[in-house]
């Protein structure tokens, strides 16, 4: 099947790279000509211009964008002036779910369909293959089900026995709704990661804190927060720890597997700053949950924490030690003591 793909940055290259493997047509567009070029050396079809990549594509023309959602509305537009009735629009980005209803709706005036693919796999995908949550009308996503089909996992050895009503859930695709669903189930999705990743983080953080009494200093016994050291003198090896969690642990996941990883390359993490940042998506998740009234304290932590690692605390954490001096005369004392 033939399948245009403008915007070749890591994920977007890839996924042409795994199509073209299983013997799909791509034809590829980027602002950067190199980009292009070194896709062209692998087999794909290049173009030079909006206008020339979509003059290369086929009927029904099928254009996908994997572009960052500031700049994907704009090049929609300018992509469907250039299309015509029948043709498909797949938003493949972390654009924001009401973008996708919004622009699903001026495209249906035009006879044009457009379809919303949450799209996880960053950059493993090529080899692990990409999680796609599909949003759109029913004809457009059947139509485009072999790109579908050849960008996901595939079928798994344990997928079997559970798959049974999930339609293509269980190789990795699913199409969850109309126009917006996509996007929406995307955006949940990056809110759980937020979670996950704190959950591994804060555990991780008090393994490493598990030897501070071999750390505490006697003079400070009646102010230490650690009053009972005896119970701390481990030295825990977080990056094994993490490998055997990886073995028959309920909290396996690949997730786990990325942090047993950088443990095992880096255990003092000395290549990270600690500044967290955060793309959207767990922003977005929290105002759904907020319109909706859905409680979400873990997502809504995860998200905060981010914005205290990016500095947004600093001012703040300031003024609680001069409102705390203020009523009690007490002086802010060395880090690690209370």
């Amino acid at each position: 099947m033939q399948i245009g793909m403008m915007g070749l940055g890591r994920m977007g290259a890839n996924m042409v790279r795994r199509l073209l493997r299983d013997g799909h047509e791509c034809v590829v567009y980027d602002i950067n000509p190199a980009s292009v070029a070194a896709l062209v050396t692998e087999g794909a079809t290049g173009s030079t211009s909006p206008e020339d990549f979509v003059a290369r594509l086929k009927k029904p023309a099928c254009a996908w964008l994997m572009l960052p959602a500031a700049i994907t509305g704009t090049n929609v537009d300018r992509l469907s002036a250039l299309m015509t009735v029948g043709d498909i629009i797949i938003d493949g980005g972390n654009s924001h779910y009401h973008d996708a209803v919004d622009k699903a709706a001026q495209l249906h005036s035009k006879g044009i369909s457009y379809i919303d693919v949450g799209t996880s796999g960053g950059v493993w995908g090529l080899e692990r293959g990409y999680c796609l949550m599909i949003g759109g009308p029913e004809a457009a996503v059947q139509h485009l089900d072999p790109v579908f089909a050849t960008l996901a996992p595939g079928r798994d050895d344990g997928a079997t026995a559970s798959s049974e009503g999930l339609r293509t859930a269980h190789l990795g695709y699913l199409h969850c709704g109309p126009s917006g669903a996509g996007h929406f189930v995307k955006m949940v999705h990056n809110g759980i990661e937020y979670g996950m990743m704190a959950a591994y983080a804060e555990g991780m953080n008090i393994l490493k804190a598990a030897n501070s009494g071999n750390e505490k200093r006697e003079a400070d016994a009646e102010t230490s927060p650690l009053q009972t050291p005896q119970y701390y003198k481990f030295d825990i090896d977080m990056a094994a720890v993490s490998e055997v969690w990886r073995h028959g642990s309920v909290i396996s996941s690949w997730l786990l597997d990325l942090t047993a990883d950088a443990l095992k390359r880096d255990p003092g993490l000395s290549a990270y700053s600690g500044r967290v940042s955060d793309s959207g998506e767990g922003r977005w998740t929290l105002k759904a949950a907020i319109d909706t009234g859905v409680p979400v304290p873990v997502l809504s932590s995860a998200l905060f924490q981010r914005f205290s690692s990016q500095g947004e605390s600093e001012f703040g954490d300031k003024l609680l030690s001069a409102m705390r001096f203020a009523f009690g005369g007490h002086h802010e004392k060395p880090k690690g003591d209370v």
